[in-house]
């Protein structure tokens, strides 16, 4: 045997040796999770909300109750039962393949968080045949099961999270799914035994799966226990419900499985956790939900105080719904004080996740008769928009936004920026104003309103792209029936375009630009700057900067206004 040859054995079973070793179980370690080497583990990964729960505000939904069950009865209304039984069958099988798992391997996520409703997997206590008995569904198990072999396919863990617990575990309806015309979670002993007999039953059958890497046992709980009219729990100080009901699941857990991470979260949606410590078992992580906040050290510093005093890790177990800014601040933010982090989620009807599901039109019939916006559709019509939108859960059939997975991976290490597109110039190229570079805020684009804060500003709405498509960064994006463009684009506020040129040329270069008032843009190619005055146009016209001069190979071209307001549809080069 060759020297060559030699090395590489070596090589490939020390691979190999590296692979088998890596796939124990998840484990606590003080404040920190290891792998079965002993070495921290940081989970970045995703939430697959809507799939096995739909939260109305994922569809659209308005007029009518957010929670799954309301729209299911909607839709029967509409096309009959066997129809929306057909409707439901197929978003389950859509909405989340194996296609969607290997994408979130290669878009660099290591771990899946799975919001389950128990209805999946066991009846309603008052649908059970024998009262206390509990009667398990296959459906459930076995889409876990699925979802289970495609992320170990991938190296990746799978987190089990009950996201609708039996009768609803909050005043916060949709998140759950409760019916408040029925008992609680917290008004049934009932209830209460069935989920624990629901964690006991996971737990027995995943207990061997090391690519199972927690259990996160009920998911935002938001309840008043001491004052009726502290309706999610923010003001509770006992909480002692809530410790009693987790501290009861981890012991029947623990009777069947004494490996596998348990995540428990605080009330008022996973954050108030007065009266819930310490913690009553070693392998245990403490979750922390973060929305519509500043990401500076502060916004965290009562988690980072929990994790030194119970001396257990953290998780920031459900975070998103905002724009590239706030997400690479808070990813940056979790992973400086090394806490994993699950973002919030994968795919829905809306444009700041990483697949947006696009609207059928006979869909938006629907909608806008909910919300009493339009006329009722026929059965006709309704059946065609539901088999639409069925259709477009397929990843295939979404839009990726690459930005947000930039965002979310490349740009929490570098503030480098990319070309958004490949924009080769010659004479006669248009380029549209959307396509900037990719990157961060003050390095690809300068925009003065970048992320949604309004927890952090008392109720105060703000944003980041106003118009809410294609492009999740705090660039303002409009549409009108030619096409879009950049919006809202005011004095201080910048484009920055990445151009190949076969040659060096020089350019007029023209923009498509609408304003009511006049104002001023810069055009500033390799370090040298063309200001031109726009005159108030307030429809389309075109401003034309002459003799710029492109250099062969790549060119950086700002755009910038320096006084006015306006919109940019497109870049012209003639």
């Amino acid at each position: 045997m060759n020297l060559k040859r030699l090395l590489f054995l070596l090589v490939l079973v020390s691979t190999i040796s590296h692979n088998i070793s890596s796939q124990g179980f998840l484990k606590t370690n003080g404040k920190f999770i290891v792998d079965a080497r002993g070495e921290k583990v940081i989970l970045r990964g995703v939430g697959l909300g809507g799939w096995m729960l739909q939260e109305g505000y994922m569809l659209q939904v308005h007029g009518i109750g957010q929670q799954q069950h309301v729209i299911r009865e909607k839709i029967e209304e509409l096309v009959g039962k066997e129809k929306m039984e057909a409707f439901y069958n197929g978003w389950l099988a859509n909405h989340t393949r194996k296609i969607d798992v290997d994408s979130l391997a290669k878009w660099g996520f290591n771990s899946v968080r799975l919001p389950m409703h128990y209805n999946l997997f066991t009846l309603p206590v008052e649908q059970e045949p024998v009262a206390g008995q509990n009667t398990w569904i296959e459906k459930g198990f076995a889409m876990t099961d699925q979802l289970l072999q495609w992320c170990a396919a991938n190296n990746m863990y799978l987190v089990l999270d009950l996201h609708a617990a039996p009768g609803g575990q909050g005043n916060d309806l949709n998140i759950s799914d409760r019916d408040p015309s029925k008992p609680s979670l917290w008004q049934s002993e009932g209830n209460q035994k069935k989920v624990i007999a629901l964690w006991r039953e996971l737990a027995k059958r995943y207990k061997d799966s090391q690519w199972i890497g927690a259990y996160d046992i009920i998911n935002e709980p938001n309840w008043g226990f001491e004052k009726f009219d502290d309706k999610n729990g923010c003001a509770e100080n006992s909480n002692t419900p809530l410790k009693k009901i987790m501290t009861d699941i981890t012991g029947a857990i623990r009777e069947v499985d004494k490996n596998h991470i348990i995540i428990v979260e605080g009330n008022c949606w996973g954050n108030n956790y007065r009266g819930v410590l310490p913690l009553w078992d070693k392998n245990t992580v403490i979750s922390f939900h973060k929305y519509w906040n500043y990401n500076d050290q502060a916004s965290i510093q009562d988690v980072l105080i929990l994790r030194e005093q119970n001396n257990a890790p953290i998780w920031l177990g459900e975070s998103g719904e905002n724009s590239n800014v706030w997400f690479r601040d808070a990813i940056y933010l979790a992973e400086k004080n090394e806490i994993g982090w699950a973002w919030w989620p994968m795919k829905k009807l809306g444009f700041n996740n990483p697949l947006e599901v696009k609207v059928p039109n006979d869909f938006r019939k629907i909608l806008n008769y909910w919300s009493d916006q339009g006329e009722k559709p026929s059965a006709e019509e309704a059946t065609r928009g539901l088999n639409e939108l069925v259709n477009n859960l397929k990843l295939e059939n979404c839009s990726y936004h690459k930005d947000i997975i930039d965002a979310m991976f490349r740009q929490t290490k570098t503030n480098e920026t990319l070309p958004f597109k490949n924009h080769i110039i010659k004479s006669g190229s248009l380029i549209a104003a959307i396509d900037y570079d990719l990157g961060r805020n003050g390095y690809a684009y300068f925009d003065k309103d970048t992320a949604n804060y309004w927890v952090a500003n008392g109720g105060k709405h703000s944003d980041g792209n106003k118009g809410h498509m294609y492009r999740n960064d705090g660039v303002d994006i409009g549409r009108d029936d030619n096409s879009m463009f950049v919006d809202s684009f005011e004095s201080g506020e910048w484009l920055k375009y990445t151009l190949i040129l076969p040659v060096e040329k020089k350019f007029n270069v023209v923009l498509s630009i609408a304003n009511a008032e006049p104002g001023k843009i810069i055009i500033d190619c390799n370090g040298k700057s063309f200001e031109v005055a726009v005159a108030a146009g307030g429809q389309w016209h075109k401003v034309e900067v002459k003799g710029v001069l492109l250099a062969k190979g790549q060119s950086r071209m700002l755009v910038k206004a320096t006084a006015g307001k306006f919109k940019i549809r497109s870049i012209a080069f003639e």
